[in-house]
């Protein structure tokens, strides 16, 4: 395994993989089209190419050959795959079939297409019928992001019987924290995420805000849990892209054949008033919040069970403290205001 293509390598997640691949000494390349990625994010050699336009892409494949391709590029705010579905569909669906009619057009003799690393999501489970959620849960989507995953899910077991085509899907659970090292971290536009919003807060009151004029919102505070808000499983950015070199060492060792799925998360969750008094705790800030309704379609507990990805891949996370987690983020968060 010496070259890998990172598509979607300039955004969150895929300019953490890309480090690490770097800090193992692989040739990286990185595919993006910098909708929503940054491209100084990394130093590896960057294509902008975006998977929707299938003409460049089988035109870049004509002239580069990997080892194996992990797939990062996709919108994933729920929200706005509900207002705007079409996007959803077009990006995330028709830009990854195009993907994978670039890999398989591109063998030589019908040879067995290059091995495919794919970003998925618990979304694709719907609302939980069981906590925590192992692979066996149904796969019930309740809006586009989820279902656009899990259409893919779904191409990736046909094309591995029909074209060979091995492939592994990770679904995570909540992604957080940044590099420990401080040099790539979040940063969405605009921001979802709920550490990188209390982080934000926490970062105006370090500035000399008024605490009175926090703009952070807590969604709901009568779910059925301890202290009322949701609960969430927190997974270290840098544990997944541990789990995609564990499932790209599987599926260049050629112990795949055909598509498999594994969960990536920690097998327990944190409350979001847990999440804020932690942000406290690593900040030192007085973080205060409003709480608004719940919204709709946000279960109160979110749990993953990862025990197929340590039984098969190999792997476990290596951050469960989640004040270690959120100090990574904030480290980041410093050090990127200054940049």
């Amino acid at each position: 395994m010496k070259d890998i293509l990172v598509v979607g390598g300039a955004g969150y997640i895929g300019s953490h993989m890309v480090t690490m691949l770097l800090d193992k000494d692989i040739n990286v390349t990185v595919l993006d089209n910098l909708s929503r990625g940054n491209p100084n994010v990394t130093p590896a050699p960057l294509h902008e190419i975006d998977l929707r336009d299938l003409n460049r892409l089988k035109e870049f494949f004509a002239k580069e050959t990997f080892d194996l391709v992990m797939h990062f590029a996709a919108f994933a705010y729920v929200g706005e795959s509900v207002e705007d579905p079409e996007l959803y569909y077009q990006n995330n669906v028709v830009g990854t079939l195009n993907l994978l009619t670039a890999l398989i057009n591109s063998r030589e003799d019908n040879s067995t297409p290059t091995p495919l690393v794919f970003s998925s999501t618990c979304a694709t489970y719907g609302e939980p019928k069981k906590v925590p959620i192992d692979e066996t849960h149904p796969q019930l989507p309740i809006n586009p992001y989820g279902r656009s995953k899990l259409f893919i899910e779904q191409v990736l077991q046909d094309y591995g019987k029909s074209y060979g085509l091995n492939s592994i899907a990770l679904r995570y659970f909540n992604a957080a924290g940044c590099d420990p090292l401080g040099r790539v971290g979040e940063r969405h536009f605009p921001e979802t995420h709920l550490i990188p919003l209390v982080l934000a807060e926490a970062l105006r009151l370090k500035k000399g805000g008024n605490p009175r004029e926090s703009k952070l919102i807590v969604y709901g505070n009568q779910f059925s849990t301890p202290d009322g808000t949701c609960i969430r499983d927190f997974i270290h950015v840098e544990d997944i892209c541990l789990a995609h070199l564990r499932a790209a060492e599987r599926l260049c060792e050629k112990k795949v054949h055909g598509m498999e799925s594994y969960n990536l998360a920690l097998g327990y969750g944190f409350s979001v008033l847990e999440v804020i008094e932690a942000c406290r705790q690593v900040t030192g800030q007085k973080i205060e919040f409003t709480v608004h309704p719940g919204r709709s379609g946000d279960p109160a507990k979110l749990i993953g069970d990862a025990t197929l990805a340590n039984q098969r891949l190999g792997w476990s996370p290596n951050y469960k403290d989640l004040t270690e987690i959120i100090r990574t983020a904030w480290q980041w968060v410093e050090r990127s205001e200054n940049l």
